[in-house]
């Protein structure tokens, strides 16, 4: 999509909608998460609940998206396909879903813990969604994106961790994929302006080694380079004066995270 489109704020309310149901599934994902079960069985409860809440899996046939859900684990950065591989113990695992409901596009990615995770996994867990919580401070009328990009990179040089670079945050609510593309590294003041109306998703990809990238055959999973583990969260802001609008937090599916 060329030109931002901006949102009435009835329009960002059925937004917030389809984010009610994406959060309700990813809280449904995170109490499933475990050793022991496939990533394919996953992507079905994601298509069933979506439909059953009235909605229809956003990212399905999506540019030929065979699945509901991306999901990537380990060295796998974005867009890895649900297979049969079985999550085991120590594994690092991203979700990334969306929903359409009522022609109102949601998009969101939570990366978990698959039972025990070595101390480094859990570092780059916590500086990644971190660097998230940096990133959506800024998102607020006045501000330009580079704001939102310079915070998560700021949060994230002191770890010497990579910043992929081929893979953006972007616009979204009517299409999955609309301007303006918000990067992950970038210098204040730079970049589109931020103005009433506009919704964004901010999604830091952070590499536990170099921030490099390699593309698949199946033409769509993004690993690391150099096999190191990848951490992905990605939150839905609307643009507000003063403070942010976070359409879909990660409560719920925290809340169901401390209790396993």
């Amino acid at each position: 999509m060329s030109k931002i489109f901006l949102k009435t704020d009835e329009e960002i309310e059925q937004v917030r909608e389809s984010a009610k149901v994406l959060s309700h599934l990813l809280a449904e994902i995170a109490g499933r998460v475990e050793p022991g079960i496939t990533t394919l069985s996953l992507d079905k409860l994601a298509f069933d609940f979506i439909q059953d809440h009235g909605g229809t899996p956003a990212f399905l046939n999506y540019q030929g998206f065979p699945f509901s859900l991306c999901i990537s684990v380990n060295d796998q950065i974005v867009h890895g396909f649900p297979s049969d591989y079985v999550l085991k113990d120590g594994d690092i695992v991203s979700v990334d879903g969306g929903v359409n409901l009522n022609g109102f596009i949601s998009d969101s990615a939570y990366t978990f813990a698959v039972g025990n995770i070595s101390d480094e996994a859990q570092q780059l867990l916590d500086v990644t969604k971190a660097a998230l919580e940096k990133g959506v401070e800024q998102a607020i009328v006045g501000k330009r994106v580079g704001d939102i990009s310079a915070a998560v990179q700021d949060h994230v040089i002191p770890y010497k961790y990579g910043i992929v670079r081929e893979l953006v945050g972007h616009g979204v609510g009517f299409h999955l994929h609309e301007k303006p593309e918000v990067p992950n590294y970038g210098k204040r003041g730079s970049g589109s302006k931020l103005e009433q109306g506009v919704v964004i998703c901010i999604e830091p990809m952070i590499n536990a080694g170099k921030a490099g990238v390699k593309f698949w055959d199946d033409g769509w999973t993004v690993s690391t380079i150099d096999g190191k583990l990848s951490a992905h969260f990605e939150q839905m802001v609307a643009i507000r004066k003063g403070k942010p609008d976070v359409l879909l937090d990660f409560k719920e599916i925290e809340e169901v995270l401390s209790k396993k």
